[in-house]
């Protein structure tokens, strides 16, 4: 039973980061549907369509981010939990082996990674026992820039832009408007979001995050609940936020929301953001074989992306100036170059994410950075059979993080350019100016399609800080991405923030009674 048990929870593991379910997907097709052809939104939408048919067809990680894996499993009583823990235990060592997942856990004290994605609290497993004879287990991979977005409100509040917020549903209404905006395209919108009304802290977040394990298409049994969900998801749209973060007319895919009783001192509203990478499947196991007997989100229409692939893609960059670029750059091609100029990248690029820019702040680079490219990014690498690295999943990573540091590294190094996801603020704004440099959008989660583009890894550096860590020397061909932060002061991110803001303004005045 533990050999079939082992199976059951590595298939499901592989096909939760390599295949998104399918109410996932008709969702995806119903906000490329609604955009205009030659738009920002348009071209993102077609690269993200063109990303997950590539995961499908090469089962490989849709986005390169593992995130924390988090399981909830129901057993019926008598089914031994450990033997359980043991399967998943074993089934994540192997996926993240085979390429499936990255290596993220990493020790919070000293900074080292586990390379096989186990270690105290790492992966997440809820039980729960049920009358049911069967076990029903369920994953979500959450990565870190949407966890990163999550966010939760003690009532009554001040709600930026929205005036306070008191202890009834539409105080709840201002808190979830709040935070599709505060999230802007660092999540990788278009998003879904878990909210939780009620609890503590802890159990506030934890009923948020179950709340993403609900099918998109489904209703909401509470009719209040019901009215919300769909108020949140026909409002948060007007926002302009749109895919990335690069204005457009959907920023959010589905919208969730659960309640639980709370104290009377408390009163807490959680919100759980995820991209639009959302990773999650589930699956019924035999409880006395351990083997799979049916697997779960699978109801509804399957939806086709290979219909039109890279037609579109061609024709939104047809539409829009594109500039070719290989390092080294020189400040004069910088220069040129203006917010909404799409960028083809051809020849070198390195990785370099938190511990490198930490690092690069006290020590030299261990190699030239004049005139080269900083990609964000910490890929999903294996080794063949002749010992050389290669790319299995290559998606940006979240950029503002490296906020407190990118400028002055920049102009430490004469570094040109930045590539990542979600723009950076008004510090790295102005090191472009002075210093000549420019900010590069990739599309987040998009990890199969650049890892496409990654022709071969001439080197790497900083190995200690680990594979997601370390300073991957890539050599790139038609590596896509879109000028959002340019070097004369403009910023397509503050732009679509200011605007977004204004708009949620508009979202004072209460609506529920």
């Amino acid at each position: 039973m533990i050999e079939a048990l082992k199976q059951s929870m590595y298939d499901l593991i592989v096909e939760t980061s390599t295949k998104l379910p399918k109410d996932v997907r008709r969702a995806i097709a119903k906000a490329k549907a609604r955009e205009n052809a030659g738009t920002r939104a348009a071209m993102s939408l077609a690269t993200i369509t063109n990303n997950i048919k590539m995961a499908d067809d090469n089962l490989s990680p849709i986005c390169q981010d593992t995130g924390m894996p988090t399981f909830k499993i129901k057993t019926p009583v008598g089914v031994n939990q450990l033997q359980i823990k043991e399967a998943i235990y074993w089934a994540i060592e192997e996926a993240t082996k085979h390429g499936k997942l990255r290596p993220n856990s990493v020790d919070s004290l000293t900074g080292e990674n586990s390379g096989n994605n186990l270690g105290g609290g790492t992966p997440v497993i809820k039980f729960e026992q049920w009358e049911n004879d069967y076990i029903d287990a369920r994953l979500i991979l959450k990565g870190g820039g949407c966890e990163n977005k999550n966010i939760q409100y003690s009532l009554p509040c001040e709600v930026e832009g929205l005036g306070r917020a008191g202890r009834d549903l539409d105080g709840i209404r201002k808190c979830v408007m709040h935070s599709v905006y505060q999230a802007q395209g660092q999540g990788c919108s278009a998003g879904v979001i878990g909210v939780g009304i009620g609890g503590d802290r802890t159990t506030g977040y934890e009923l948020a995050k179950e709340q993403l394990f609900r099918n998109l298409d489904d209703e909401n049994p509470n009719a209040q609940l019901k009215e919300l969900e769909e108020y949140v998801i026909e409002n948060a749209n007007k926002l302009g936020i749109g895919t990335m973060g690069f204005g457009g007319e959907t920023t959010l895919l589905g919208c969730k929301v659960g309640v639980i009783n709370r104290i009377p001192a408390s009163f807490y509203v959680s919100v759980a953001y995820n991209c639009w990478a959302y990773r999650r499947l589930g699956i019924k196991i035999n409880a006395d074989t351990g083997s799979v007997q049916e697997w779960l989100y699978q109801e509804g229409e399957e939806v086709d992306f290979n219909k039109n692939a890279g037609a579109e893609e061609k024709q939104n960059a047809d539409e829009t100036k594109e500039v070719v670029l290989q390092a080294p750059i020189t400040e004069e091609q910088i220069r040129e170059l203006k917010v909404g100029d799409v960028v083809r990248i051809n020849g070198m690029m390195y990785t370099g994410r938190d511990a490198i820019h930490k690092h690069l702040t006290d020590h030299d680079a261990p190699i030239d950075l004049n005139g080269q490219i900083i990609y964000h990014c910490g890929p999903v690498m294996l080794k063949d059979e002749d010992e050389k690295w290669h790319v299995t999943a290559a998606g940006p990573t979240t950029s503002i993080r490296e906020e407190p540091y990118q400028g002055d590294i920049m102009k430490k190094f004469g570094i040109r350019a930045v590539i990542g996801k979600g723009g950076m603020g008004p510090k790295t704004l102005a090191a472009l100016q002075e210093h000549g440099g420019v900010y590069l959008n990739a599309i987040g989660g998009a990890a199969q399609y650049y890892a496409d583009c990654i022709k071969s890894v001439e080197g790497v550096d900083l190995m200690q800080f680990g594979i997601p860590e370390a300073m991957w020397h890539l050599k790139v061909e038609g590596f896509t991405a879109v000028v959002t932060m340019d070097s004369h002061g403009n910023s397509l991110h503050a732009d679509v923030d200011k605007s977004s803001f204004e708009k949620l303004e508009q979202f004072k005045e209460p609506v529920f009674k």
